[in-house]
């Protein structure tokens, strides 16, 4: 990516994250130097079936990774860096982020199917990395995790805010509050553009502290004192953890931690300071059969519903340590990622079913500013451009239109797509151009290689499952050696329908005289006319529509 004809203009590249809440990845660009804010993961929608995760398309930054000079990560979040194990093995860079960031990262990596080999650079607020023409610049924020931060990223063009996920909170658990002075004072220098968080741009008002939610959980304590409490709250969720223990503590009680993730980030924000934990509070998991249930507070992942997390399965009967019993109160603090409901009022039912008292009302705050702050926001820094980032097109137009409210005309509110490029200077902006930004289906170690075709198959397979016609044939000769075989899947049980199976087997048995008759060696043009016969019968008979795939077995 040449220089040329870009004096005194940056590029800002959104390579996902503006199509669904997650998968946060921009690349900013000036000149022959490139940095990539975030590199985040999305998890797969309902239609995406075997689908693991879905991870942002880097085809522009494997195409220039000679001119990336670093990633610089707002938050620890999985949609911020959950990507980063698989871009970085194509376009290797240093990564930048505050300590717990830095932290989450490093176990991740270490954990990667694939060696990771980047250096992991540690800065605090207040500091300027320079990449080049690129300085970025670390800005206190607030977000439901510790060490969140804005970005100021400066080049010839200007200086340009990147919010990351943030809210206004003045009585943060963890840290103080957002830095608005340092917004402030960049506000009055002259900012290019605002690149802000949608996500709650929809909800009025402003969003409340987190230290009102371990409020709840103090009155939820008190109110069941005689009964085992088990939270599933977001790993990361740091600040929601440490309340979660100074109720325990507050009540005598003793605390176990349940699930990988869990477990990593809890025993990563203790050794940093993070989460404050009183000595013998903390017991393994194996050991609290030897406590009384009103002794006990169990803190676990799963709060999404995802089938294989520690919750879901101890809903599922299927954990190998803990089991509900009638009267255990469990406290789901989170609210259901966009598209995972069903999962969770599932999951709400299942424990119901087994005697919990589920609490899932008044038990969480996000981590995102709603409309005051964001009005409050532009108001103090007044770009000269406003960039809505992060959400769906829905909260990204509602940010818009608050823009427009606040006096900024059209031509300075930009909504973009993803793969869009944004050439912006202080003259003008304008999208020159696009780059693939597509999602990359990542389905266990395979990246990539499942695409839509695949997913259309599984989602047919799903719905009208499959028939399997297995014919042995003597190719030289051009003889069937035996009757065809006829197995099905996910169409009918082959038991309780055998009259259906006998005369389809009857109308292979016609193809198959038909082809012998024609003396054609075009064995596709067999396949075909057996699998055009079924799919026609089986249709009349039962109004359905299974794939149908004839195998040729050859005779040895």
């Amino acid at each position: 990516m040449s220089s040329k004809g870009t004096k005194k203009t940056m590029r800002i590249i959104p390579l996902g994250g503006l199509e669904q809440v997650g998968m946060n990845i921009t690349a900013f660009c000036y000149g022959e130097d490139i940095i990539v804010v975030d590199c985040g993961l999305a998890f797969p929608s309902d239609d995406m079936l075997g689908i693991d995760l879905v991870i942002p398309d880097v085809t522009f930054l494997r195409e220039h990774k000679e001119q990336v000079r670093g990633y610089f990560i707002t938050h620890g979040h999985e949609d911020h860096i959950g990507a980063l194990p698989y871009v970085l093995r194509d376009v290797p860079a240093p990564v930048y982020g505050t300590q717990l960031t830095i932290a989450i990262i490093a176990n991740k990596l270490e954990e990667a199917p694939r060696e990771v080999d980047v250096p992991l650079e540690v800065v605090d607020y207040g500091d300027t990395i320079s990449c080049g023409s690129i300085s970025v610049e670390y800005i206190r924020t607030n977000h439901s995790i510790a060490g969140s931060s804005a970005l100021a990223i400066t080049t010839p063009a200007g200086t340009v805010i990147h919010t990351g996920d943030f809210k206004i909170d003045f009585t943060p658990v963890y840290g103080d509050t957002i830095d608005l002075q340092r917004l402030g004072v960049l506000g009055t220098k002259g900012v290019l553009a605002l690149l802000c968080d949608s996500t709650n741009a929809l909800k009025p008002g402003m969003t409340m502290s987190e230290r009102t939610v371990g409020k709840t959980f103090d009155n939820i304590f008190a109110d069941n004192v005689n009964h085992r409490i088990i939270v599933a709250t977001f790993a990361s969720n740091v600040d929601r953890i440490q309340q979660i223990i100074n109720c325990a503590v507050k009540y005598g009680r003793k605390v176990a931690i349940d699930g990988r993730s869990m477990v990593n980030i809890v025993n990563t924000a203790v050794e940093l300071g993070y989460i404050r934990l009183p000595e013998n509070v903390l017991i393994p998991l194996e050991e609290t059969s030897r406590y009384p249930s009103e002794q006990l507070v169990l803190i676990m992942t799963g709060s999404q519903g995802e089938p294989m997390a520690a919750l879901s399965r101890v809903a599922a009967s299927a954990h190998k340590k803990i089991t509900i019993f009638p009267g255990d109160v469990v406290i789901i603090s989170s609210t259901p990622i966009p598209g995972n409901e069903k999962s969770v009022f599932r999951l709400i039912n299942d424990l119901s079913v087994l005697g919990a008292n589920v609490i899932f009302q008044d038990t969480h705050v996000s981590g995102h500013a709603c409309q005051d702050e964001i009005r409050f926001l532009y108001s103090l820094i007044r770009p000269k451009y406003a960039i809505p980032i992060h959400g769906e097109f829905r909260h990204r137009i509602a940010q818009r239109n608050l823009c427009l409210d606040l006096g900024w005309d059209k031509e300075h509110v930009i909504v973009l797509k993803s793969g869009d490029v944004l050439s912006l200077s202080q003259k003008k902006a304008e999208i020159t151009e696009t780059v693939p930004a597509r999602g990359v289906l990542v389905d266990g170690l395979g990246v990539g290689d499942v695409g839509n075709i695949v997913l259309r198959d599984r989602q047919y397979l799903s719905e009208n499952g499959i028939l399997i016609v297995s014919l042995c044939m003597d190719t030289d000769e051009m003889y069937f050696v035996s009757e065809p075989e006829i197995v099905t899947k996910g169409f009918v049980y082959i038991k309780d329908a055998e009259e259906i199976i006998n005369r389809a087997k009857e109308i292979v048995v016609s193809c198959m005289e038909m082809f012998s008759d024609s003396h054609s060696r075009d064995i596709g043009r067999l396949k075909a006319d057996i699998r055009n016969a079924l799919s026609e019968f089986i249709w009349r008979e039962l109004k359905r529509r299974p794939m149908i795939l004839p195998i040729i077995v050859e005779a040895e």
